[in-house]
């Protein structure tokens, strides 16, 4: 029979969250917010795009990768309360990292972001863990569904003050009359990323747990003394179940990122599946690694500084400003693509160079480190 070490540390995996990474810089930075190409914009509402792939696979690999450092971790002999307390100091860490980046760098503190991409990361990586310490796989099922299936309950029948009741008063995931962006206007006012509600909001922190048990549940399938390529087939097949089940599902309770439907966790999570498959075929079983692989592993041995980096281009992209041809204010942003516009390229074309550039300059900051062998933990 062939079978696959469970080494703490798949190849496959920091591919993945390079992947990620990279996606992420691509998808935040575009020449044009407007002129990008759709692939690579953000659904305004019910739907999906590739873009919005991005952010669940980093809580899918998030995932993934406790179930193989805890393991680990659980076999040298350390306690369960120390790894929880371990991980509550990194939740902490990871918080105050998001809430820093959300304001640089202007730090307006009257409209500081609470919310953001690593403090949903954080809250659902500290769940996960505890989940993964204290319940048995079967227990991680349950929760998973249980936040599915409660996230839709809350969500269809719980009435929206001002609004009244979703799918009798007002449309069903009406962007403002739910009871996600109501929450989030009355803890956060005059602090949420688009005015009257925040993708990141509080109440669909919920069905993001199921992301990462999603993920937790794959690395319990990595574990296991099965072949690798009875693994990559399951993977598959299992993926592939769950972009269809999401497709029915969205008659019901539509896809949509912004709100963290439970049909976008079950379509993402079965996107993740596959292409965590196929970068395991690929990578472990076929073996098949060159440059293409050290390009995002530059990126995925060094997530934290990548998102970072991001940070430091979009920042001050968005919020200093310089003249523009006209003697008008424009944003770094807008002075940079102004100029790629004049180039023998498409709107769409001159917005993707420019997020191609924001890829390589973070790229060569993260190279530089990834070369002193220096990668930044919490």
């Amino acid at each position: 029979m062939e079978t696959t070490s469970v080494s703490p540390r798949l190849q496959s995996l920091d591919i993945y969250r390079g992947a990620a990474v990279a996606g992420m810089i691509l998808v935040d930075n575009p020449g044009s917010d407007e002129l990008a190409y759709g692939p690579i914009k953000h659904t305004v509402w019910n739907g999906w795009t590739p873009a919005d792939l991005i952010f669940p696979s980093f809580l899918f690999i998030v995932g993934v990768s406790l179930v193989f450092s805890i393991s680990a971790r659980l076999a040298r002999g350390e306690s369960r309360g120390h790894i929880f307390i371990h991980a509550f100091q990194r939740t902490l860490i990871l918080i105050a990292i998001g809430i820093f980046l959300n304001a640089f760098p202007v730090f307006d503190v009257g409209t500081w972001r609470i919310e953001g991409v690593l403090q949903r990361i954080a809250v659902c990586y500290l769940i996960s863990v505890a989940l993964f310490l204290w319940t048995s796989t079967r227990g991680q099922v349950v929760a998973a569904v249980a936040c599915l299936i409660g996230y839709w309950l809350l969500v269809r029948f719980v009435p929206v003050p001002g609004f009244g009741i979703p799918g009798r008063d007002i449309p069903f995931l009406h962007p403002d009359g739910n009871i996600v962006a109501w929450l989030d206007r009355t803890l956060f006012p005059g602090r949420l990323y688009e005015g009257t509600r925040d993708p990141e909001g509080l109440l669909s922190n919920i069905p993001a747990i199921a992301t990462c048990l999603a993920g937790v549940l794959t690395g319990h399938w990595l574990r296991t003394e099965r072949s690798a390529r009875l693994k990559v087939l399951w993977m598959l097949s299992a993926g592939f179940i769950c972009i269809a089940v999401a497709e029915v599902l969205d008659f019901w309770f539509p896809i949509n990122k912004k709100m963290w439907t439970s049909s976008f966790v079950v379509l993402t999570a079965g996107f993740a599946l596959v292409f965590l498959a196929i970068l395991y075929w690929i990578v472990e079983i076929r073996q098949w690694r060159g440059w293409w692989t050290t390009f995002f592993l530059v990126f995925g041995m060094n997530a934290i500084a990548g998102y970072v980096a991001d940070a430091l281009v979009y920042g001050p992209a968005y919020s200093f400003h310089t003249k523009g041809p006209d003697g008008t204010a424009i944003t770094w942003q807008q002075f940079a693509y102004a100029h790629l516009a004049k180039l023998p390229l498409s709107d769409a074309g001159a917005s993707l160079v420019y997020s191609l550039g924001a890829i390589l300059f973070c790229w060569c900051l993260l190279w530089l480190l990834y070369r002193k062998k220096i990668f930044l933990k919490i």
